[in-house]
């Protein structure tokens, strides 16, 4: 199981600003309730990485890759 936190700070402490939503009306009508958006402004100007999931897991499943592809140092 990935450690969220650790992976938030992790991105944090290179300069990206992240968010995790769980949406409470998507939720309720079962249409992929949780939000990942990693931006990099002002240290990545061009980094935005988001997506909507089913669950958080998946989420880091989606974005995790795309972030270390541009290069970001992301714990296991």
């Amino acid at each position: 199981m990935v450690d969220v936190v650790r992976v938030m700070e992790a991105l944090a402490e290179q300069g990206v600003t992240v968010l995790f939503k769980a949406d409470a009306e998507r939720m309720r009508d079962g249409v992929r309730p949780w939000t990942f958006v990693a931006n990099g402004a002002p240290f990545h100007d061009d980094l935005l990485v988001r997506t909507d999931a089913a669950s958080v897991e998946a989420c880091l499943k989606i974005c995790l890759p795309q972030l270390r592809d541009r290069g970001l140092v992301i714990p296991e």
